[in-house]
C-alpha cells in the first residue's frame, strides 16, 4: 500500500540527517542536538564554537531557520566541558548567530539530565556543572518528595556597567537606560518611558523599538567582554513594566539577536537585571523576586553573594524555573533542496 511506502520511507545515505530533543522553558524554545553536527576541533567551548561558526555555521541556519525552525527558535549543542570536574559544555544558537550564556537552555537541559538520571535511580547527583562561553553555572535539581520540580542554576558573576544612561534615538527622543551584564550585555529600559506595554499585544512595536534602542547604543559605547577583555556586543534589549500580578516584582520582555522575542523571562536578563537592582538598593542578599515574562510565566531570581572583582562590583544570581520536553525529531536535508540554509521572513 501506498501508506506502508511512506512510513517506511528512509533516506538516502548522502542526505544529512540532524536529531534533537526539543524542550521549552518557561514558554521559550529550545532545540538540544543530540546528533548530525560534526566533530568540533578546539580545547575549549570558546574555541569549539569559532570552529563552528567558521566551518559548519551552515547546520545553525538550517536547524534554527526556516522551513524546519523559525525566527524565534533557539538551540544548544552539547560538547565536552573546559574543566575535568565539569560535567558538559554548551554552546548556544539563535537567528544571528551564537549566545555567550542562556539561561532558559541551562534549565531545560538540566531538567532532561536530572530526569534521565532519576529514572534511573533515586540516588543520582542533584547537581551538574556546565561550562558555557561566558564560563561556568552550576545547576541543581529542585525536589520535593522525590519529584523533580525544576531547576535552578547558579549564574557567573553579574555587574552593572552603566546607570541612568540617557540617549537620544531618532523616531524616541531621549530615553533613560541601564545597561548590565549576566552572562550577555543588555540594555534595560522602562517601556511605559516609550509608550509601550510588555504584553504580547505591542510585540511588533516591542521588537522594533527594543532593535533601534539595541542598535544606537552599541554604535555609540565600547562594552568589552568580561572574559577576554575584547569588545563585546550588547545582546538584546530588555523592557520592564509592572506585573500582571501583585505577588509578582515585574515583568520583563526581551528583544534580542535579529528581532527575536523571548518567551519565558530571559535567565541571564533577570541576572542582569537583579545586579542593577542590587547596586541601587532594591534587592538584598537572599531575597527572591518572581518576574513575569510576555506570556506570564515566571522565573525567580535571588543574589547569593556579592563581591569585589577589581575595580568592579560583582553579585551572583541564581535563577529557578521549569522546562518541558515537547518532541524528539529528525530533521533531514536533501542536497538538491534550493533552501538548504533555512531562511527567515
Amino acid at each position: 500500500m501506498i501508506t506502508e511506502k511512506i512510513i517506511n520511507w528512509k533516506q538516502p545515505s548522502d542526505w544529512i540527517k540532524i536529531e534533537t530533543l526539543d524542550t521549552h522553558t518557561a514558554g521559550e524554545p529550545l532545540r538540544i542536538i543530540i546528533g548530525g553536527f560534526p566533530n568540533l576541533k578546539g580545547e575549549t567551548v570558546l574555541e569549539k564554537r569559532s570552529y563552528l561558526k567558521e566551518n559548519h555555521d551552515d547546520l545553525r541556519s538550517l536547524i534554527m531557520s526556516e522551513p524546519r525552525g523559525h525566527r524565534d527558535m533557539y538551540g544548544a549543542l552539547l560538547v565536552s566541558p573546559d574543566n575535568e570536574d565539569s560535567d558538559l559544555g554548551v554552546i548556544f544558537m539563535h537567528n544571528d548567530g551564537y549566545s555567550t550564556g542562556c539561561g532558559h537552555a541551562i534549565i531545560a537541559i538540566a531538567k532532561v539530565i536530572f530526569g534521565i538520571e532519576m529514572s534511573k535511580s533515586k540516588f543520582f547527583k542533584p547537581y551538574i556543572n556546565i561550562d558555557v562561553p561566558s564560563g561556568r553555572v552550576r545547576a541543581d535539581a529542585i525536589l520535593e518528595k522525590n519529584n523533580l520540580m525544576g531547576v535552578r542554576f547558579k549564574n557567573v558573576p553579574s555587574f552593572v556597567y552603566k546607570i541612568d544612561g540617557e540617549l537620544n534615538i531618532n523616531g524616541l527622543g531621549r530615553i533613560k537606560y541601564d545597561i548590565a551584564y549576566g552572562g550577555a550585555y543588555y540594555a534595560i529600559v522602562n517601556s511605559e518611558d516609550v509608550g509601550l506595554k510588555c504584553e504580547p499585544m505591542y510585540q511588533r512595536e516591542l521588537i522594533s523599538i527594543g532593535m533601534k534602542i539595541k542598535n544606537t547604543i552599541q554604535s555609540t559605547i565600547d562594552l568589552i567582554c568580561p572574559i577576554d577583555n575584547k569588545n563585546f556586543n550588547l545582546y538584546g534589549t530588555i523592557f520592564t513594566g509592572p506585573p500582571e500580578y501583585q505577588s509578582n516584582h515585574s515583568r520583563n520582555v526581551c528583544v534580542f539577536a535579529d528581532g527575536q522575542i523571548d518567551r519565558s523571562p530571559t535567565g541571564t536578563g533577570v541576572s542582569a537585571r537583579a545586579a542593577i537592582l542590587y547596586e541601587r538598593g532594591k534587592i538584598t542578599l537572599n531575597e527572591e523576586l518572581i518576574i513575569e515574562s510576555i506570556i506570564g510565566s515566571t522565573f525567580k531570581v535571588s543574589i547569593s553573594e556579592a563581591n569585589e572583582e577589581g575595580s568592579r562590583n560583582t553579585v551572583i544570581p541564581n535563577v529557578s524555573g521549569e522546562a518541558f520536553i515537547t518532541s524528539r525529531n529528525s530533521y533531514i536535508l536533501d542536497p538538491k533542496d534550493p533552501y538548504k540554509n533555512g531562511f527567515l521572513i
